[in-house]
């Protein structure tokens, strides 16, 4: 991907949902919030979100905290498997139990997945052309965070499991001309009070 000037990539994982995944949780309004009052001083110039209500709350809650930056929805922003790799493509030791996690998709789910996949990459990574930097914010699901991380690391297309992501937590990618992908930020949940961290993350590794 090429470009002359550098896009900064905020991606957030969208905040704790009830349930039935209807919406936002109490905790998750409030962490999706104090994520936007974070990223008040930003000079974002978009917020991209998925579709699903989790996500479009979580950027709506962000982006009245901002000062007037517009919303979009995108499908490649949204709920998906980017990635479903081959055995022989995973470690030995865990193979097995990752194909067990995805073997329900469908084939459908399998081909749109990958093709929102790639979408994603051409739309939200790289360089962008133009003179200014350009900031914009990826209101997603912990598949598509992982996906995007795990291709700033030039890391193998299956390495996007076993990458877990929290509500409401920051991470941000630089992608700067002629330079491989930075990550600046990687799961931060700074702006969080202690009891609005760590969910959506495994229990057992809670900290």
């Amino acid at each position: 991907m090429t470009g002359t000037a550098t896009r900064y990539l905020y991606l957030v994982r969208h905040g704790e949902a009830s349930p039935d995944e209807s919406g936002l949780t109490e905790a998750g309004q409030r962490q999706a919030a104090l994520l936007g009052q974070r990223l008040r001083d930003v000079p974002l110039a978009a917020v991209h979100h998925g579709p699903l209500p989790r996500a479009e709350q979580t950027a709506r809650l962000i982006g009245d905290q901002l000062k007037s930056v517009p919303l979009h929805v995108s499908e490649a922003a949204g709920d998906y498997v980017p990635y479903i790799p081959e055995k022989d493509e995973l470690p030995a030791e865990s193979a097995d139990f990752y194909l067990r996690f995805l073997a329900g998709a469908t084939d459908e789910e399998r081909k749109s997945g990958a093709a929102l996949a790639r979408q994603a990459l051409d739309l939200f990574t790289g360089p962008v052309d133009g003179e200014q930097d350009q900031h914009e914010l990826v209101v997603t699901h912990n598949f598509l965070v992982a996906w995007l991380v795990r291709d700033a690391m030039h890391a193998p297309k299956w390495r996007w499991l076993g990458l877990n992501h929290c509500n409401a937590a920051l991470n941000v990618i630089r992608y700067a001309p002629g330079r491989p992908a930075s990550i600046l930020v990687s799961n931060d949940m700074r702006h969080l009070s202690t009891e609005l961290r760590w969910t959506g993350f495994p229990t057992e590794l809670h900290i």
